[in-house]
């Protein structure tokens, strides 16, 4: 099976930065896309930057300019650079993989939408 596992999040004034990293495990064979979505009190999950295997990348508008997602495909990571940070930023962060191709039991599979435990980010003075 896969699993992703979060790590990073934490307590930062406004200004400041942050860089969260998830890591994806299993007998993982590629991961087509990998990103981060973000849900604060009260707000749906929304999504906050994904990364395609070959690099491509999207943000969300609110973090464009502020926030990098990278990846590493042989480790099968993914990192969020958050720099300039708002309260509104304030969320809990939760790490995405998409179209993962991994072994199981000698067969090859290919899952959906697999989600890490979540992070928490808070931005507060």
């Amino acid at each position: 099976q896969v699993q992703l596992v979060e790590s990073g999040g934490g307590l930062v004034q406004p200004g400041g930065s942050l860089r969260l990293s998830c890591a994806a495990s299993g007998s993982i064979v590629s991961i087509d896309v990998m990103g981060w979505y973000r849900q604060a009190p009260g707000k749906q999950r929304e999504l906050v930057a994904t990364i395609t295997s070959g690099g491509t990348t999207n943000y969300a508008d609110s973090v464009k300019g502020r926030f990098t997602i990278s990846r590493d495909n042989a480790k099968n990571t993914v990192r969020l650079q958050m720099n300039s940070l708002k309260p509104e930023d304030t969320a809990v962060y939760y790490c995405n993989a998409d179209l993962v191709r991994y072994y199981s039991r000698s067969y090859l599979y290919t899952g959906r939408d697999y989600w890490g435990q979540g992070t928490q980010v808070a931005v507060s003075s």
